[in-house]
């Protein structure tokens, strides 16, 4: 890597990009509160706490941060009122909506803000389908969806929806003869995902896209995980809605947007005054939106450079997690994927078991999805693309940030090395094998 790219250390790390930009690390106060709260036995490694679980959730950058202060003080006034107050606040408002549209080649009254990635997918998803409801009763998804997806649609099966749930291959990439053959002349929506939470594989939504416009069926695409990490022009996807959120990138937790294509018609998921032009009543989150607009023209400016140096990080974790443990199994596509995550099964081993270990190494790790922790089923992205049960009840995402370094790998991939040594020596399965 380029003298440009992260250092070998998590403090050269942080020194070499600033002090302003510093995200997450030993430096950060999140970070250091995090640290008190861990006990010594936690923290076998001078590096401090290791999060490689960013596709859960990100830290605020401080940029971000005193981009939103003032709306919480001098700046506080309510978008919708017509004095000065109100018009600072409304000038910040659409001022935000501008970045948002031009990260993602839109025009800014195409844009309407949300509470998140959930919101936004429901409003896509139930708004269409009650606009639309003259037309048809049929819904097209994949089986590998986020939860907002797939239970909104399930929810829509209880008001008598039909619901196709295309099949994926074993990486995870939606079968698109599939959907060609699903799509019928009352279909009235398809929702596919731009890039999987959990494994990163992503989808060919341009082509699916072509497809749908042939038969005249809008397109939607959650792409909460893609946002910021590769390029995402709603132009060249031909998406009618586009889900969105900030906290995957940086930015504040709460705030997202949902772009709905000019002509596209939609009801709106509850009522009330005339904000978001009616289609999203409440009185606008100013400071978070400022927030979201911040975090997402970051993303943009360092993508390349950022994106370059997350992708090293996950092959370097590959490659030595392949070096040092036998019996593993890579989840997702090898190629098409984001450059931060990295989804492997390690066989013999129970994930939940695993994931505690690494926790009382200092290392925040995930099984799969933050929205389906706790479940004991195993992940429903992996069995969809023919995982092993048993080999997906072992699975961990491992999500790369900005603070991650090759100490930090290093670091984990020895942690990894002798807990899965240890938790096999346990195990009836390995001792079969």
């Amino acid at each position: 890597m380029n003298d440009n790219g992260r250092k070998n250390s998590t403090k050269g790390r942080l020194e070499q990009i600033g002090p302003e930009d510093s995200l997450c690390g030993p430096d950060c106060a999140c970070f250091q509160d995090q640290h008190e709260q861990l006990p010594e036995a936690k923290l076998k490694s001078d590096l401090g706490p290791i999060y490689l679980d960013h596709a859960a959730t990100t830290p605020v950058r401080p940029e971000v941060r005193e981009a939103m202060l003032p709306y919480f003080s001098e700046t506080f006034g309510n978008a919708s009122s017509i004095h000065l107050f109100g018009q600072k606040a409304r000038k910040a408002l659409e001022d935000a909506r501008a970045i948002v549209a031009a990260c993602i080649g839109a025009e800014a009254k195409e844009i309407y803000f949300t509470s998140g990635g959930s919101e936004s997918d429901n409003l896509a998803i139930k708004g269409v389908v009650h606009a639309y409801q003259d037309k048809g009763r049929h819904l097209i998804t994949s089986k590998v969806e986020h939860h907002a997806v797939l239970n909104c649609c399930k929810h829509l099966e209880a008001e008598e929806l039909d619901v196709t749930y295309l099949p994926v291959d074993r990486f995870g990439v939606v079968k698109f003869e599939a959907l060609e053959e699903a799509i019928r002349p009352d279909t009235i929506l398809i929702s596919v995902m731009l890039a999987n939470n959990e494994t990163g594989t992503l989808q060919p939504v341009s082509a699916i896209t072509e497809l749908a416009e042939k038969s005249g069926v809008p397109v939607h695409t959650d792409a909460v995980q893609a946002v910021g990490k590769i390029p995402v022009d709603v132009n060249e996807l031909g998406v009618d809605l586009l889900s969105l959120s900030a906290h995957k990138i940086y930015g504040p937790k709460g705030i997202g947007a949902l772009y709905i294509r000019t002509g596209t018609r939609i009801d709106p998921l509850f009522h009330g005054g005339h904000h978001e032009r009616k289609r999203r009543p409440g009185t606008e989150n100013v400071a978070s939106i400022v927030g979201l607009a911040k975090a997402m023209e970051l993303a943009k400016e360092e993508m390349q450079t950022r994106s370059a140096c997350l992708g090293e990080l996950r092959d370097h974790l590959q490659h030595r997690i392949q070096e040092r443990i036998e019996h593993i199994c890579l989840n997702g596509h090898p190629e098409n994927r984001l450059p931060n995550t990295l989804n492997v099964s390690f066989k013999f081993v129970e994930g939940e078991s695993l994931l505690l270990s690494l926790d009382m190494c200092g290392i925040a790790v995930s099984t799969g999805s933050a929205c389906t922790s706790g479940a004991l089923e195993p992940s429903h992205v992996l069995q969809a693309m023919g995982v092993d049960p048993a080999a997906a009840q072992g699975s961990i995402r491992f999500s790369f940030g900005h603070s991650n370094t090759d100490d930090e790998i290093d670091f984990v991939v020895e942690s990894l090395a002798e807990i899965v040594a240890r938790l096999r020596r346990m195990s009836p399965l390995y001792a079969e094998k």
